[in-house]
């Protein structure tokens, strides 16, 4: 049995930390300074515009190329509104299993990674691992194309990339790109009994979420079978508007999400949606001309495309064994490493299907598989 104790240790720290998405991640990121610190290992922060939170990296190993980037992303989903056995900020064992929000997506990753510095200090490694901790990914991977920026910088460019989204120690090859939108309509008020008199800015909405869903239908026809679901997803993910049943409402807001497997699919479909709220955004100021549609894309994830021959690829398989082809159709930031120039695959502890649902856990075994990898990626980086 692998010595999991200093992993477990360091996991129910980091989720001791609330680091959902809304809140700061300061307090993880100068508990994992410190952590670092103690160790000899210089770290850095690469903040939001505002310094609220931050991105962390570090070096460990010799500044050479070809080195190793481990990322996973600090911040975690609410639990509001979710019924929990236990507390959702303090690691709980039941039954071979680890429960507490984080625990699979993806703290676990994080605390494999810090248990696992001594080692690499020690080691004589010929190549560097690069610690790479993000923030705001679970809203859209705002977070690390700041930190990418850096790292693909630096004089001892990285040679590979591995993201530890929960895979259940599996490589992933290929995930979706997400785009996200807020859509603001705006109209103007009056009783409902005369609605031609105003504008209801909710019926107005009606118009472009039907054609989300119009859209959704259409591309079922062009199924990429590597995908479940095999093709581009549109989803309404929150509405907002109007203010009483009997008045035309004023202002509705929506917001969707697109996920598609290419960026050529994604473009498509936002160009329509968005040639369709120009006409519409005409249409309402012609009756009243303080309304009208504003849409703002909030977050645009590239997808992380297939890439069998890269460094990434062949190092995550010939460390776990595993030669199976995997797409998933959730985003992450191996997409975002890629565009930068730095090959990604995905391949960490825990189940996706754990992931932001209430009693989040992952099982011990999945931690044991964990420190085996870091293992066999500290002594193939010291060959």
């Amino acid at each position: 049995m692998s010595d999991i104790g200093p992993t477990i240790d360091i996991l129910s720290r980091l989720v001791a930390f609330d680091t959902t998405s809304r809140n700061s991640n300061l307090h993880l990121i100068e508990w994992v300074e410190a952590f670092l610190s103690a160790r000899g290992v210089t770290t850095r922060r690469v903040p939001n515009p505002d310094h609220s939170k931050a991105n962390l990296f570090a070096v460990i190993g010799p500044p050479v190329p070809g080195g190793v980037v481990l990322s996973g992303h600090t911040d975690v989903v609410p639990v509001d509104g979710q019924e929990w056995s236990s507390d959702p900020w303090v690691l709980t064992e039941r039954d071979g299993k680890l429960y507490g929000r984080g625990a699979s997506d993806m703290k676990s990753f994080l605390a494999l990674s810090l248990a696992h510095v001594d080692a690499m200090q020690t080691a004589p490694l010929k190549r560097p691992i690069i610690l790479a901790f993000s923030y705001d990914e679970e809203i859209g991977c705002l977070g690390a194309p700041f930190m990418i920026e850096e790292i693909a910088k630096l004089d001892a460019k990285p040679a590979a990339v591995i993201v530890g989204e929960p895979t259940s120690m599996r490589v992933v090859s290929a995930h979706k790109g997400i785009r996200g939108f807020i859509v603001e309509i705006t109209g103007r008020e009056g009783h409902s009994s005369l609605p031609d008199a105003g504008v209801s800015a909710v019926m107005e909405a009606l118009k472009l979420m039907s054609l989300i869903a119009q859209m959704g239908e259409e591309v079922r026809a062009e199924p990429d079978p590597r995908f479940n679901p095999p093709w581009p997803t549109m989803t309404i993910g929150k509405i907002e508007g109007g203010t009483a049943l009997n008045i035309l409402a004023r202002r509705c807001e929506f917001m969707w999400d697109l996920r598609a497997a290419s960026s050529a699919q994604a473009d498509a479909i936002e160009a329509r949606f968005l040639e369709a709220a120009d006409r519409l955004n005409a249409e309402i100021k012609a009756r009243a001309p303080e309304g009208g549609v504003k849409v703002t894309r909030r977050s645009a994830t590239p997808e992380l495309a297939l890439d069998g021959d890269s460094a990434a690829e062949m190092l995550a398989r010939a460390i776990t064994g595993d030669n199976e082809t995997r797409a998933v159709s959730y985003a992450a930031e191996a997409g975002q490493f890629q565009s930068a120039g730095l090959p990604a695959v995905l391949c960490g502890p825990g189940s996706i299907e754990q992931a932001h649902q209430p009693d989040e856990w992952i099982e011990i075994a999945q931690i044991e598989e964990g420190v085996e990898f870091m293992r066999k990626l500290i002594a193939r980086l010291s060959a």
